[in-house]
């Protein structure tokens, strides 16, 4: 029972109705009333709704729509998309600053409205360059309600409980992906690209507003509350509870976790993107389109799945680099099931798709515990930011690459064979898992 005791992992609380904000059930199995930490997850989770709906699943949708309507080649669109994950790159970089000098609710506010302008300007696009200044727009908010941002709301608010708080606030991302997409092609077929973008921005601008005058404007030292809803005396345990040392700007890129933490990161998000981008027209031939929509959103499932058993049974003293390269793993299995099945075994497809879609989501979500378990508290918003903005500036190029490599597949190969697409992105993930391995302590 000691033993267990030790070793018990911290479990998600049951959602309610945002935890009525005065009560929620707490970690460790008691009730915490008054915390206000688990109305931040939710506001957190909201935000992760609005902004990977906008700005991760919608690019794919107006990539499609502009060239339909537009009549200007794919290369042109998606070139813009590469400039919005670019521009996001950027800004997600320098994001703790812009928190610190600026706050989370004002930098949100700011971050929805130039997302909501950007896609606003996406669809009144009349020439290329107006397409490209949009894009800019749109990459700089969009980097404001990103993975680093989620991390960066939810920190301050749990310690020991940070596994399952994010792991409820990044469901988000994958909830937008399952119900803004879907909804993107319905209201673009009923009225049109640039009012359905100008009803949605105008809806996510609404709501992200409100979450940050409501919640985000808050922290646990202007409520007076501890992380995890901790009295006074555990609180002041925690914070006496020996930490690491805090690493100068320059030290930190010299650092051998931070560099193989950021490459592992790096690589796994470009495998993923690159992958994802062809994923749908590769499997499309053998189970035609309805069953590869209906495979797609079961990829997304699976990854809420992933990430929430994955935050319900890992242990708090978990070497989190052997968790996530276990992910990878799993994910290296789905390419492997790709491959194996020529583009033309259902079954392999099907099984294929499973294994990849479980270790979606512990891409972003598991580096921000690794973080937290290996920096120094005060170093842990910049590590989470610039391994995020990395990864993004290297996966903004996948897509483009993977189509090189899908093109360069021998002659003879059927429509959904792409060995080599598989092949590239099992290893890939493959030298993520060797960098996460590099990095762990000797």
């Amino acid at each position: 029972m000691a033993s267990f005791a030790r070793h018990r992992t911290v479990r998600p609380a049951r959602p309610g109705r945002v935890a009525a904000v005065c009560g929620v059930n707490g970690m460790d199995g008691g009730t915490k009333r008054g915390f206000f930490g688990w109305t931040v997850v939710w506001a957190a989770f909201a935000l992760a709704v609005c902004g990977w709906g906008l700005g991760f699943y919608g690019p794919p949708i107006y990539l499609h729509v502009i060239h339909q309507t537009r009549g200007w080649p794919l290369g042109l669109v998606a070139s813009a998309i590469t400039v919005h994950y670019l521009a996001g790159a950027l800004t997600v970089a320098n994001l703790p600053g812009l928190h610190a000098r600026w706050g989370l609710a004002r930098v949100t506010r700011a971050g929805a409205l130039a997302l909501g302008l950007g896609i606003v300007g996406w669809s009144l696009a009349a020439a290329p360059w107006q397409l490209f200044v949009a894009a800019l727009v749109s990459g700089l908010g969009w980097a404001t309600l990103g993975a680093a941002a989620v991390n960066a709301i939810v920190a301050p608010w749990f310690g020991r409980g940070r596994p399952a708080a994010l792991a409820w606030a990044y469901n988000g991302a994958s909830v937008g992906g399952i119900l803004m997409s879907p909804l993107w092609v319905l209201a673009i077929q009923a009225v049109g690209f640039p009012l359905a973008a100008m009803a949605i921005a105008a809806v996510v601008i609404v709501v992200l507003w409100v979450l940050a005058g409501r919640v985000l404007v808050h922290s646990p030292a202007s409520l007076g509350q501890a992380p995890d809803g901790d009295g006074a005396a555990a609180a002041e345990a925690a914070a006496a509870a020996p930490d690491h040392a805090a690493l100068p700007a320059s030290a930190l890129w010299r650092d051998r976790r931070f560099r193989t933490l950021a490459a592992a990161t790096a690589l796994g998000l470009f495998a993923q993107a690159g992958l994802l981008a062809h994923l749908f027209s590769l499997i499309v031939p053998a189970l035609g389109e309805v069953r590869a929509g209906i495979a797609m959103a079961a990829s997304t499932l699976a990854a809420v799945a992933g990430r929430t058993v994955l935050a319900w049974v890992m242990p708090r003293d978990a070497d989190r680099r052997l968790i996530a390269a276990a992910s990878y793993a799993v994910q290296v299995a789905g390419c492997g099931a790709l491959l194996l099945s020529h583009g033309t075994d259902p079954w392999l497809i099907w099984s294929g798709v499973a294994l990849f879609g479980l270790g979606i989501g512990n891409l972003v979500y598991l580096p921000p515990l690794i973080a937290q378990a290996e920096f120094a508290r005060v170093d842990v918003p910049r590590v989470v930011a610039l391994t995020v903005a990395l990864g993004q500036a290297l996966y903004a190029f996948a897509p483009a690459a993977f189509g090189l490599v899908r093109e360069a597949a021998p002659a003879g190969t059927g429509p959904g064979d792409a060995p080599f697409v598989h092949g590239l992105a099992a290893l890939v993930f493959l030298a993520a898992i060797a960098m996460l391995l590099a990095g762990r302590r000797t």
